[in-house]
C-alpha cells in the first residue's frame, strides 16, 4: 500500500514578485526560437492570411487556458508543481498525476527544442558552403543540454536575472525587424499575401503544430509556483500580461515578415531576421537569449513539477530530494537534463516540436476541463477571485482536444493511452492525501442529476431492481446475508447495513461502529453502505428506518433478515414484519444460512405461479446466476404437482413462461407420492441445491405463529434459504 501525504509544508522558494517570476520567464518563452526560426518559415508556407488565423487560433487556446489556471489560481495557495498542483488539488492525485507526467515530459523535451534551435542557429551563423553532416546538429544539440542542466545547477538564481538583459535584446531585434519592413521597398509580388496558402506542399495543421510551442510559454512562470511570494496574485497578473503582449506581436510579426520579402526566401532561410532587421547585428545575440532563456525556463521548470510528484509519492520521493546548500532539486534537474539529452535521438526540431504540442495540448486541456468543471460543480470552496465562464473553459478544453487529432492523431493517441495508463496505474494504488479535490461535488452534482431524472422517470415493472436493506446487529456475523444482498443487486441497485441500537446504549460508539462495519466489508469486497441508528424500541425501529431510508425512486423495496435458527418465536416475529412491511409496499425476504457447497450449484425456485412471489424469486435467481460467485449456477424451476395430468399440464405453462420471460432455467414438475408429504418432497429435491427460493404466503394479524410452526420445520436441514414475500407496487408483473 501506498500511503500519499502531500506536504503541508511548501518551501520558501526564492520569494520572487510577478515581474521576474512569471511575466519574464512567460514572455521570454513566448519570443522564443519559434518566432526567430520558424515564424517566416510558416508564413512562407500557407500564407499571410492563414498565418494569421494560426496565431489567432493558437492564442485563443493559450488565452481561454490562462483564465482557467488564473482562476484555479486565485482560488488557492498554489505550492510547487505549477499546472500539476492545480490539477492534482482539484481533481485528486490520480487525475494530477496522468497529467503531471506528461507534462513533466513534456518541460524536458522544451529543452531538448530549444537546444536544436540554438545549435541551428549556430550553424547558420557559419561560412558560407561548410557543409556539416547531419550528426553535428544533434551532437550540437546535446552538448547546449548538457551546459545548459549544469549551469542551472550551480546557479538558479543568476539564470533568472539573465533574463532582463535578455528581454532587452529581444524587443529591441522585434524593433529592428519592424524598422526594416517600414523602409522596405515590400515583396516584389504582393499578390501572395492572400488566404491563398503559397505553397502547398505544408498543411495547415502542420504548421500550426510547428507554430503553438511558441504560445506554450504560459506554464514557464506558473512552473515556478513554489518560489513566488504570492503566487495567488502573481500568476494570473503576469500570464495574462505576457499573453496579451505576445498575441499583438504575434499579429505584428507575420505582416512585417510578408511585406519584407518573398514565400520562397521565408521558406528556405531560417535566418531572414538577420536580414531584414534594420540593425541586423542585434539579432544573432536576441536569438541566442532568447533560446538559452527558454532553456533555463525548462530546465527549472521540470524538476519542480518532478519534485511535486515526489512529494505526493506518485514518483520515488528520492527525486524531490532538495540540496540542503541551494535548496533545489538538484537530482530532478540532472534526471530532466538526462531526459533531454535522450530526447535528441527524436529528430529535428520540427519532430520535437510537434511532440512537444501534443503534450502541452493535454495539460492545456486537463486545465481548461478543471477549471470548467469546478465552475459546474458549484463547490463552496471555489471561490476564485478572477472568475471564467465554464463554457469558455470548456470551449477551450474541447480545442485542445481537437487540435490534437488534427495535428497527429497517431501521437494525439499515444498520449492519451500513456495518460490512461499512468491514472489506471495510480489507481490501483491505495493514494491519500491531506487535501480536498472536486471529486465529491462533482460525483454529488451528477447525483442530484441523476435523482431529479430518477423522480421524474415514470417506473414500470421492467425498470424494478432490488435496492435492499439489510438488518443485521453486526457485520461480521452477516456477511453470507450482505454478501447475497450485494449479488442480487449486481453491484447496480444499493445494499445498505441498517444497525439498530436501542436508546439505552451508548451514542457515543455509533460512529466507531458504523467505520468498523464499513471497514469489514471493505476487506470482503462488498460495496454497501453502512448505517448505525439509536432507535427507542428495535420493533418499531425497524419499520421506521425502513420507511425512512432512501428517497425520490431510491428507496429501499427489498427488506432483508438474516437468521442463524428455525425457531418458532424467531420466524413468528419476522412474520410480522413481512405483514407490517408488506402495507408498506416493501418486500421481503427472509434468509437462512447454511454452509453452500463448492462449485456451482442449482438456484432452486419452487414455484406456485407468478402471483404468488414466483415473478420475484424467479428474478431474483436470474439476477443471482448472473452474479460475480455463481457463475455456472443453473436455475431450476420446481413445482410440486398430484398426478400425472397436472404435470404435463404445469410443464408446458412453465416451459412458455420461461420462453416468453426470456429466462433460461430448467423445469421440474415433481409428482408428489401419495405416502410423502409436500415438505418431504421439497426437502428431498432441494438437498443438494446452492440456493432454495420458497414463497411466503399473506400471513392474516395474529396467526404469525401459527405459520411460524409450518415453517420452521421446513426449513430445518435445509440447503441456504430464502423465504420470499412480494409485496411491491408491481406484483405478479416483474417478469416481462
Amino acid at each position: 500500500m501506498t500511503d500519499t501525504n502531500a506536504s503541508t509544508e511548501e518551501p520558501t522558494g526564492l520569494q520572487l514578485g510577478t515581474f521576474i517570476g512569471v511575466f519574464t520567464p512567460t514572455i521570454l518563452t513566448i519570443l522564443g526560437v519559434i518566432m526567430y526560426l520558424r515564424f517566416g518559415w510558416v508564413v512562407g508556407n500557407v500564407g499571410l492570411g492563414q498565418t494569421l488565423l494560426i496565431v489567432l487560433l493558437a492564442n485563443l487556446i493559450t488565452l481561454l487556458t490562462s483564465l482557467s489556471l488564473s482562476a484555479l489560481a486565485t482560488n488557492m495557495q498554489v505550492g510547487v508543481g505549477g499546472a500539476y498542483y492545480l490539477i492534482s488539488r482539484s481533481f485528486g492525485l490520480e487525475v494530477g498525476g496522468a497529467i503531471g507526467i506528461p507534462l513533466y515530459l513534456s518541460q524536458t523535451l522544451s529543452l531538448t527544442l530549444y537546444a536544436y534551435g540554438l545549435a541551428e542557429s549556430f550553424m547558420l551563423v557559419m561560412p558560407k558552403g561548410v557543409d556539416f553532416p547531419s550528426w553535428m546538429m544533434s551532437s550540437l544539440a546535446a552538448v547546449i543540454v548538457l551546459l545548459v542542466t549544469l549551469f542551472a545547477a550551480r546557479s538558479t538564481e543568476l539564470a533568472l536575472k539573465l533574463q532582463r538583459p535578455i528581454m532587452v535584446l529581444i524587443f529591441a531585434s522585434i524593433f529592428s525587424l519592424l524598422a526594416g519592413s517600414f523602409y522596405s521597398e515590400g515583396p516584389a509580388d504582393p499578390n501572395w499575401i492572400t488566404l491563398e496558402a503559397p505553397h502547398h506542399e505544408v498543411s495547415f495543421w502542420a504548421a500550426f503544430a510547428v507554430f503553438f510551442p511558441a504560445v506554450t510559454g504560459i506554464l514557464a512562470g506558473v512552473s515556478l509556483s513554489g518560489d513566488l511570494k504570492d503566487p495567488r496574485k502573481a500568476i494570473p497578473n503576469g500570464v495574462l500580461t505576457a499573453v496579451s503582449l505576445g498575441l499583438i506581436i504575434y499579429l505584428i510579426i507575420p505582416v512585417a515578415l510578408a511585406w519584407t520579402t518573398e514565400p520562397e526566401v521565408l521558406r528556405t532561410n531560417s535566418m531572414i531576421w538577420n536580414e531584414l532587421g534594420y540593425i541586423p547585428f542585434i539579432v544573432i545575440p536576441a536569438v541566442w537569449g532568447a533560446i538559452i532563456s527558454s532553456a533555463f525556463g525548462s530546465i527549472l521548470g521540470a524538476p519542480r513539477t518532478l519534485q511535486a510528484l515526489a512529494s505526493d509519492r506518485l514518483v520515488p520521493h528520492q527525486l524531490g530530494q532538495i540540496d540542503p546548500k541551494t535548496g533545489e532539486p538538484t537530482l530532478g534537474l540532472y534526471i530532466s537534463g538526462a531526459v533531454a539529452l535522450g530526447a535528441i535521438f527524436l529528430g529535428d526540431l520540427n519532430v520535437v516540436a510537434e511532440w512537444l504540442t501534443i503534450f502541452f495540448l493535454t495539460t492545456y486541456g486537463a486545465l481548461n476541463a478543471v477549471a470548467a468543471l469546478e465552475n459546474l460543480v458549484g463547490d463552496p470552496y471555489y471561490r476564485p477571485q478572477l472568475t471564467i465562464p465554464w463554457w469558455a473553459s470548456g470551449l477551450g478544453a474541447a480545442g485542445c482536444i481537437l487540435a490534437m487529432f488534427a495535428i497527429n492523431p497517431s501521437a494525439c493517441i499515444i498520449a492519451i493511452t500513456l495518460e490512461i495508463l499512468i491514472f489506471y496505474g495510480l489507481s490501483r494504488k491505495t493514494l491519500s492525501s491531506a487535501f480536498g479535490d472536486a471529486r465529491s461535488g462533482l460525483w454529488l452534482s451528477m447525483a442530484r442529476f441523476a435523482v431529479l431524472r430518477v423522480r421524474a422517470t415514470k417506473f414500470n415493472p421492467r425498470n424494478w431492481r432490488p435496492n435492499v436493506l439489510v438488518f443485521a446487529r453486526n457485520a461480521t456475523d452477516s456477511l453470507p446475508t450482505i454478501a447475497l444482498a450485494e449479488a442480487l443487486s449486481q453491484h447496480r441497485g444499493f445494499v445498505t447495513l441498517m444497525s439498530l441500537i436501542e436508546k439505552n446504549e451508548d451514542y457515543s460508539n455509533m460512529l466507531e461502529m458504523r467505520r468498523k462495519h464499513e471497514a469489514i466489508l471493505a476487506e470482503q469486497g462488498l460495496s454497501v453502505f453502512c448505517e448505525v441508528t439509536n432507535v427507542h424500541n428495535l420493533d418499531s425501529g425497524i419499520l421506521t428506518a425502513a420507511q425512512a431510508h432512501g428517497f425520490a425512486g431510491l428507496d429501499a423495496n427489498t427488506i432483508i433478515f438474516g437468521i442463524h435458527d428455525e425457531s418458532t418465536a424467531t420466524l413468528s416475529r419476522l412474520l410480522r414484519f413481512t405483514r407490517q412491511l408488506g402495507d408498506l409496499e416493501k418486500c421481503t425476504i427472509i434468509y437462512r444460512h447454511a454452509l453452500r457447497p463448492s462449485g456451482p450449484r442449482d438456484i432452486i425456485v419452487w414455484w406456485k405461479g407468478k402471483e404468488s412471489n414466483g415473478d420475484l424469486m424467479l428474478l431474483l435467481a436470474h439476477l443471482l446466476s448472473v452474479a460475480r460467485g455463481w457463475e455456472g449456477s443453473q436455475i431450476v424451476l420446481k413445482s410440486v404437482v398430484d398426478n400425472a395430468e397436472a404435470a404435463e399440464e404445469r410443464q408446458g405453462e412453465c416451459s412458455q413462461m420461461l420462453t416468453d420471460t426470456r429466462i433460461r432455467a430448467k423445469v421440474e414438475v415433481v409428482e408428489r407420492p401419495a405416502d410423502q408429504s409436500f415438505v418431504d418432497v421439497l426437502k428431498a429435491h432441494s438437498k443438494d441445491a446452492g440456493l432454495v427460493f420458497l414463497g411466503l404466503p399473506d400471513v392474516p394479524d395474529g396467526d404469525e405463529e401459527t405459520f411460524a410452526e409450518v415453517f420452521a420445520p421446513l426449513i430445518q436441514n435445509m440447503p441456504p434459504t430464502a423465504l420470499v414475500r412480494n409485496a411491491g407496487p408491481f406484483r405478479g408483473h416483474l417478469l416481462q
